[in-house]
């Protein structure tokens, strides 16, 4: 198993920018802000002499109620599973008061602890550090975690420590890892030009992820997820100890991407819809920050786990709002990658909010996420203690504003309860195999000459559009290409005449389907005046004529 590094601090001493320096990902968020992680993020580390799982934590704060007594609780866990801690203090600010109480925690812990001077850029190491011996950890090691100077140096240190070494030396030296990475963090400074962090040329390098943010989601933009009034009793109902959380394997998109983690499930919706309270539930444990607070979850956290022998991956993501409400630049930066997990899921869990109804913003979430090619399941929320008439009013919302979803499977659920949240993961299971199921030519031929001869295409120019055959295109989601002529003429009544009975007949519940139609190529194309076959059996008779009379 993987050795497990944890990095622990105060707010806003650089521990999100070291876990991307490590993992040479832009998984954590990073920015002049206090407090902006909450939830516990797992990545592999690719600098240092041996793998690694390193986990990137909130702030210690010491605040015993609200939010940031959640938070402590998940760095509690972090650390309970940790092999290592990395201490990580600012340089620039010097030693606090909340330093020396979190090193006091630390040394009760009883577990190996490595002070880590962060923000050393343009200081003196050996006198930036000087004020930090206080702390009774031994000798500090300074970096500076935005331009990778003395990155490699700690992991070796870590290492070392971890084999009884006194040195290992890593393969990779400061000078390698001073240059930007090929994906580096996201910090705020790319956007407006402040703060003294380096510019960082990749943040701002993933234009398509920023026109999906602003474009391809409409008028869709985050509101930092809170997990809402579904969240209230999350922690108040088992009052005893949290279980331990044992080390999990990595979960950086950059895993999943080759296809690790089994299926990966991004639960999308608006801000106060439960997201967090659902995943918790689903594992039967607090492993994400769930507070009557908008504004949560304001990172996309992968979650990998198994149930009855199958691995999945779930995708906790920001609460998404309309474009105009959105004014802050982190909001922005979550908006970004809400819509990556989502791409890079198989299949999405749309929570929407029985107490709340079925709004305009649901429906423009998910029609981005049908046009993504997503499977889907949606799960309303709250649906605990509503009148008939309340429960009434949401099937009426669902048929009248997102009758597009026909092919979705609907539960109704209680998050906060559990009730309903067992059969999510089925459904899951379900669409996800017909997003992924082989269709054969054969058989997709024959329903479309079925189809045709049930419901003839119109007639354009006074000649009748010809379907000939079928056959698929791809996977998740399912495409089937039609060849015909003709077929850029086809109505888009006729396409969802097809699309729905293909759907209906092959029974594709849980998925969106494609279709394509293609025209042949016509040989006489581009010929001034192209002979009709009858005209050329005609020439071909009158030479014979002539021949034989010669």
């Amino acid at each position: 198993m993987l050795p497990v590094f944890t990095l622990i601090g105060r707010p806003n001493v650089g521990k999100s920018t070291l876990f991307n320096r490590l993992t040479r990902t832009r998984d954590a968020l990073v920015a002049d802000f206090p407090g902006l992680t909450r939830d516990r993020q797992y990545g592999v580390g690719r600098i240092g002499p041996g793998a690694y799982i390193v986990v990137d934590t909130g702030g210690l704060s010491g605040a015993a109620e609200g939010v940031e007594s959640l938070m402590e609780r998940q760095v509690a866990l972090a650390i309970a599973e940790a092999d290592h801690l990395l201490f990580l203090v600012d340089a620039r600010e010097g030693c606090s008061g909340t330093d020396l109480d979190i090193a006091t925690r630390l040394r009760r812990t009883g577990k190996p602890v490595t002070l880590v001077v962060n923000k050393t850029d343009r200081l003196d190491p050996e006198l930036a550090s000087a004020d930090f011996h206080q702390l009774g950890l031994g000798e500090p090691v300074a970096i500076a975690a935005v331009q990778g100077r003395g990155v490699s140096s700690l992991m070796n240190r870590v290492f070392a420590h971890l084999a009884g070494d006194k040195e290992v030396e890593g393969e990779e030296n400061d000078a390698l890892l001073a240059r930007p990475s090929e994906r580096a963090a996201i910090t705020t400074s790319d956007l407006t030009g402040e703060g003294e962090a380096a510019p960082l040329a990749a943040a701002v390098q993933d234009e398509e992820a920023g026109r999906a943010a602003e474009g391809a989601a409409g008028d869709l933009a985050v509101a930092v997820d809170g997990a809402g009034e579904e969240d209230r009793g999350t922690l108040e109902e088992g009052t005893g100890q949290v279980p331990r959380a044992r080390p999990v394997p990595p979960s950086t998109p950059a895993v999943e991407a080759l296809g690790e983690g089994g299926i990966k499930v991004a639960v999308v919706g608006r801000p106060n819809v439960g997201k967090s309270t659902l995943i918790n539930r689903l594992l039967g444990e607090d492993r994400l920050v769930a507070f009557d607070q908008p504004g949560t979850t304001r990172d996309s956290i992968f979650v990998p786990f198994s149930r009855a022998g199958k691995d999945y991956t779930l995708i906790d993501t920001a609460g998404m709002r309309r474009r105009a409400r959105v004014q802050d630049v982190i909001e922005k930066f979550s908006a970004i990658k809400t819509l990556q997990a989502i791409e890079a899921c198989n299949v999405v869990i749309l929570v929407l909010d029985a107490r709340q109804g079925i709004g305009e913003q649901d429906a423009t979430l998910a029609s981005h996420v049908v046009e993504s090619g997503r499977s889907l399941v949606v799960a309303i929320n709250k649906w605990d203690g509503l009148t008939k008439e309340e429960r009434d009013a949401i099937r009426e919302g669902l048929q009248r504003k997102l009758a597009f979803l026909d092919f979705a499977a609907v539960h109704f659920i209680s998050a906060l309860h559990g009730s309903g949240v067992g059969l999510l993961l089925d459904e899951v299971d379900r669409a996800y195999a017909n997003a992924v199921r082989h269709l054969s030519t054969p058989e997709l031929t024959r329903l479309l000459q079925d189809l045709v001869q049930e419901h003839q295409p119109p007639l354009v120019n006074g000649r009748r559009i010809k379907l000939r055959y079928a056959h698929q295109g791809g996977r998740n989601p399912p495409i089937i290409v039609i060849h015909g002529n003709q077929t850029a003429e086809v109505p888009e009544s006729y396409r969802r005449y097809l699309i729905n009975r293909f759907r209906k007949v092959l029974k594709l519940e849980g998925t969106p389907l494609r279709l394509e139609l293609r025209t042949g190529e016509n040989p006489y194309e581009g010929r001034r005046n192209p002979l009709s076959p009858r005209q050329i059996k005609q020439r071909q008779r009158l030479k014979d004529f002539v021949r034989r009379k010669d």
